[in-house]
Order: structure tokens, then sequence, then C-alpha cells
């Protein structure tokens, strides 16, 4: 059967050891027509450059600034040659034969556009992605499927999903051609839900395929509970929000938000005295406010 290329990229910022390991794991993947892309974003303490060496096999792109998520991805896109685009965070490290499950849901249903593999927590058996609900148009969230569930291989199916999961993303290039590069506006989170919307706009699928398995280190780069991530957080949902809903439905979240969410967030924060995420919740808010047009 042909093999497509199909070419794998990702976004290093600082964390060497962490994109070291990324890479040996993709030397024990099964399937071989495959190009490797990665992405130095700007690093400042621990550049990609070691790397080089020890891994002829990967074109590395070095950038001198963060230009974010997307922007570091779409770096990657431009270089990239192959008939599908496989995005991968690099505190990954996917089951060596995790390709040939997805690529067999592209090749029986063309009206797939974007897949994401399962997702598992690393060094642990628990789901962290096996599907999404849509985002809600009031609140800017979603529901994961059976998250943080134990994967016990009740969950090794193929199906349509209203939402997919950055860390692990595979795409078709026709799809990018149609709908182009990820949204640079979000920076950080938020910027692939934008993309996986565009394209449903125009009639493409997104499937979870929890028959591939990808193991996630999440939060490894930034913390978990930073307020680095809150403020790119609150950024972002109300930034999607703003993108994808008009009329009544922007009347309405705007209003829910001002009611409701802007207030609970903030008592929270002040009840645990954690005056460093009440601060970026609150910038999050505000450079909506203040860049009314930065939409696009």
């Amino acid at each position: 059967m042909e093999q497509p290329l199909i070419s794998i990229i990702s976004v290093h910022y600082n964390q060497l050891e962490l994109t070291r390991a990324f890479l040996e794991s993709l030397r024990l993947l099964t399937y071989k027509n495959i190009e490797i892309i990665v992405i130095d974003n700007g690093s400042t303490k621990e550049p990609v450059k070691p790397l080089i060496k020890d891994f002829p096999e990967v074109q590395f792109i070095v950038n001198q600034e963060n230009l974010g998520f997307a922007g570091g991805n779409n770096l990657g896109i431009k270089v990239a040659k192959g008939d599908y685009l496989l995005f991968l965070n690099n505190d990954t490290e996917p089951a060596p034969d995790f390709i040939d499950p997805l690529l067999k849901v592209f090749r029986e249903n063309e009206l797939v556009g974007m897949a994401s593999p399962k997702i598992i927590y690393h060094g642990t058996n628990k789901i962290q992605f096996v599907g999404s609900g849509s985002i809600n148009p009031y609140t800017g969230r979603s529901f994961r499927e059976y998250f943080k569930e134990e994967d016990n291989n009740d969950f090794n199916f193929s199906k349509p999903t209203e939402m997919l999961h950055g860390a692990a993303l595979m795409v078709r290039r026709e799809v990018i051609e149609k709908i182009g590069l990820m949204p640079e506006v979000y920076f950080l989170y938020y910027e692939e839900v934008d993309w996986c919307s565009s394209a449903k706009k125009l009639g493409y699928e997104l499937w979870i395929v929890a028959s591939s398995v990808v193991y996630h280190k999440e939060s490894m780069s930034i913390g978990k509970n930073s307020p680095f991530k809150t403020y790119y957080m609150t950024r972002g949902r109300i930034l999607y929000l703003r993108r994808n809903t008009e009329g009544l439905k922007k009347l309405s979240w705007i209003v829910f938000y001002v009611a409701l969410t802007i207030p609970k967030n903030l008592l929270n924060y002040l009840l645990m005295r954690d005056f460093k995420n009440l601060k970026s919740f609150i910038r999050g808010v505000r450079w909506n406010l203040t860049n009314k047009t930065s939409v696009n």
C-alpha cells in the first residue's frame, strides 16, 4: 500500500532533554516515510543546537524570537513537504505504531480533515484526551470525554468528535491550503480550537483515533497552575468567542462573562489569596478590552 509522506512538526522552547527524549521516540516509529521538522522558538536558556549533530535526520529551524505555539508551527508548515502534517508537542512520546491507525481513518473517509490520537498522561494509565464536546458559546469551554479515567483498552475506537487536541494533531495538507495557517493572534492556547472550527465550517470532520496512542508530559514547559498559563488561557478563551460568535450569541456570552464568569473567578482567586493568578486573569480580560480590533 502507498505510504504518503508525513511531516512531523514540533516546537522546541528551552526544554532540551524533553526534546531529546521526543526525538529518540520518533526513531522507534514503525512508519518510515516521514520528515521531522523541529522549530527552536527563540530559546534563551536551552537552545536546540546540541541536538543538531545527534539527530541528522531532523530538519531544525532556529528562530530568534518566540512566535508562540501557532507562529512556531507555522514556520514548520511553510517548509513541510508531506501529504499530511502531524503536529506533536515536544513533551510527547508516541507509541511506535501510532501513525498507521491515524492514516487509516484519513484513507477510508475523505471528509476527515483532522484527527488526534488517544493521549495518555505520561507515566500513568489515565486518559488526557479521547474526544471532546463542542465549545460552549457562553463560556468558551468544552468537556473532555473520559477525562482522567483509567484506560483499560475500552477506548480503542475511531469516531467523529467536536474538538481535537493540539498536543497531537494530524491534518490533511489540502485542509491547510483552504483554511490557512494557525491563527497567530492567540500566541498560546485556543489556536488549535479555532483551527478546528475553521475546518468544520468547510465541512471537514474531526476524528479521535483511540487505537493510536501518544503519551504526554503535560505542562512541562510552562508549569501547572502558572500565572503565565492563566493569562493566555483567559485571553484565548475570550478571543475565541470574539472570533467565532456573532449576533445574539455574541451578546449572550458577553453578558454571561460580565455577570458570572469574571466575578466568580475574581472571588475564587481572592479567597485562595492567589494574587499572581488573579493579576494574570485580569490581564487576560483586559487584553481583549484594549485590543478590540486584534481578532484576525
